[in-house]
């Protein structure tokens, strides 16, 4: 029988995460305080999020330890199995070994809570007694449910509008979490009272939604904001499936040729890539691919400069590849890759070559996971859906060339409360949308001015 999960013991579950930027050639730009636009200082952003988060936010140490509390939930389900998709080889028919980190077999089904359970943990260390976030497709927001409720945290949700009426079962598994859950843009904060005035039927988006966590967290003394990707220490935490993989392909001695991920704010792609990022800035061969929508083309059309994080301009203004803060993506069925913006961490592995953007339509991502699930079994989300489009294509390129060679990819989420997407990929009811250029441009032009 054909080995087809490589695992690892509980006792090998990396004791640190890895922190990216002592390896880049060139640090990262520093936050901007949005009222002044200087460089924000910590107690700018004390605020919204504990010391502890935000000393990882701006460190430059190359290992942080990862503390013992967020180890033992952990290992609740890590760590995840590297897993052979000897049928996607198969189907394909393709020299191309591929091998995947299946992160959807967390509690929550994606690989959300490997930051929520550090997040919920120095929240709770600080004496915080709630926290808000914002959530798109209902990963992250299930995620912080999740685990506020194993602190005994309260939780609050602002899921955007359009991804609360595609996946009302998300919204439904906070709630079983014990989280409150408000459909955003909302009623409840002046950011979102702002957009209903100008849209009543605003759709919504991460940006609106984010502005209205960061408002509620901002009004109470009790509260601190969570955020599920961009940031540094979101990404930091997810390194630990980069990590886990390596130990995995160093078992079978494997090295990989092409490593793929999704991105929206870009934790999953970051988790997996960033150590791999590190070995090719040292010389190593690796192609580093970072898929996203044509519908939301951050990296692809976007530009690098500063922009606000949210779109009631709240956050500090980030260095990164943006379509601007008050972008308003069309409603795809990827919720959780609808977002203007990407990590400033990865726009830096951009700009330094390590990552190579790239950005696929709505109906090839749902023909590559009707392949993947036909041929592996497994449902996959929207978002992971992206990569595994990827693959395809790395892998079709592979046998059309006659080469062999190792594909890796993150496989984020499990796709079992999106049917609804599926059931529209099966009724031929699924567009192509690739954002026109002159909407870009449009949003691009209300960048902030900086001096």
């Amino acid at each position: 029988m054909q080995q087809r999960k490589i695992t690892l013991d509980e006792n090998q579950i990396p004791r640190q995460w890895l922190n990216i930027i002592p390896y880049l050639k060139n640090p990262p730009a520093p936050y901007l305080n949005p009222q002044t636009l200087e460089p924000a200082s910590p107690e700018d952003m004390a605020v919204i999020f504990p010391e502890a988060l935000l000393q990882q936010e701006m460190s430059t140490d190359p290992w942080i330890d990862i503390p013992d509390p967020v180890l033992d939930f952990l290992s609740i389900w890590r760590p995840t199995p590297l897993v052979r998709a000897y049928g996607l080889e198969k189907a394909l028919n393709t020299p191309a070994k591929i091998y995947y980190k299946n992160e959807s077999l967390s509690p929550a089904g994606s690989h959300k809570p490997n930051t929520a359970i550090a997040q919920a943990y120095y929240n709770k260390m600080a004496g915080v007694k709630r926290m808000t976030t914002e959530t798109g497709a209902g990963q992250w927001g299930c995620a912080l449910s999740l685990c506020c409720n194993h602190f005994d945290l309260e939780c609050k949700v602002y899921m955007v509008k359009v991804s609360s009426q595609q996946k009302p079962h998300r919204l439904t598994m906070m709630r079983i979490w014990g989280a409150s859950v408000t459909p955003s843009p909302s009623d409840e904060t002046e950011a979102g009272r702002s957009i209903l005035a100008q849209d009543p039927d605003s759709p919504g988006s991460l940006g609106i939604a984010i502005s209205e966590a960061v408002e509620d967290a901002a009004k109470r003394d009790d509260t601190k904001y969570g955020l599920g990707s961009v940031l540094n220490h979101v990404l930091l935490h997810q390194t630990i499936i980069g990590l886990e993989a390596m130990k995995q392909l160093e078992q079978i001695e494997i090295e990989p040729d092409v490593v793929i991920g999704c991105v929206g704010g870009g934790s999953n792609f970051a988790g997996l890539a960033f150590p791999f990022c590190v070995e090719k800035s040292a010389g190593k061969d690796i192609q580093i691919i970072a898929v996203e929508p044509t519908a939301c083309p951050t990296m692809t059309k976007g530009v690098l400069t500063y922009d606000f994080g949210d779109t009631a301009k709240m956050t500090p203004l980030m260095r990164m590849h943006t379509l601007g803060h008050d972008f308003i993506p069309p409603g795809i069925h990827a919720g959780g890759l609808r977002y203007h913006g990407v990590g400033p961490l990865i726009s830096c592995a951009i700009e330094e070559g390590l990552v190579e953007p790239r950005s696929v339509p709505q109906t090839s991502i749902f023909n590559a996971a009707i392949t993947f699930a036909r041929s592996e079994g497994i449902v996959p989300a929207p978002e992971a859906s992206h990569a595994v489009a990827a693959v395809v294509d790395e892998a079709i390129k592979a046998r059309e060339e006659g080469k062999e060679k190792t594909i890796l990819f993150n496989f984020c989420g499990h796709g079992h409360f999106d049917m609804t997407a599926y059931e529209s990929y099966f009724g031929g009811k699924l567009i192509d949308y690739e954002y026109p250029e002159e909407k870009v441009k449009e949003a691009l032009a209300r960048l902030p001015k900086l001096a």
